[in-house]
């Protein structure tokens, strides 16, 4: 799974979803799964949307993943009482505003790529759309 190798501040404050991203087209591969609306992405539902991907992709295309979780997210234990601080860290997400490109492929036909990021946009907890280079520019 995904996350930073260090950081400066363990605990971070919740921060906002406002606004549309600035990647929001695609740079490296022909296509992308874009996001529709804000969204917490956690490392697991990355490296699940990941492992969906590459099983489709292997040798003949090439995954790019354009998120990473960066944010710590910290959980109380249970049934304690409140005044004793910050939580600790119980996973890592990465913030995700509405057009964010997430993944991006190459490498295959267009209708073996709308399938395998059909496929992956199950596994999101998110709207998304299938765009290809021509459509994003």
């Amino acid at each position: 799974m995904l996350l930073p190798k260090r950081t400066k501040f363990r605990k971070m404050h919740r921060g906002s979803m406002k606004g549309v991203s600035k990647a929001n087209t695609i740079v490296f591969g022909d296509f992308g799964l874009q996001a529709q609306e804000p969204v917490w992405l956690t490392s697991r539902q990355i490296e699940a949307t990941r492992r969906s991907i590459t099983r489709y992709v292997r040798r003949t295309g090439k995954l790019w993943i354009r998120v990473f979780p960066d944010r710590s997210i910290t959980e109380r234990a249970a049934e304690s009482r409140m005044g004793a601080g910050k939580g600790a860290v119980s996973h890592w997400v990465a913030v995700i505003k509405p057009g964010a490109v997430l993944f991006e492929i190459t490498g295959l036909e267009k209708t073996q790529a709308y399938k395998v990021l059909k496929l992956a946009s199950r596994k999101l907890p998110v709207k998304t759309k299938i765009i290809s280079r021509e459509t994003s520019s």
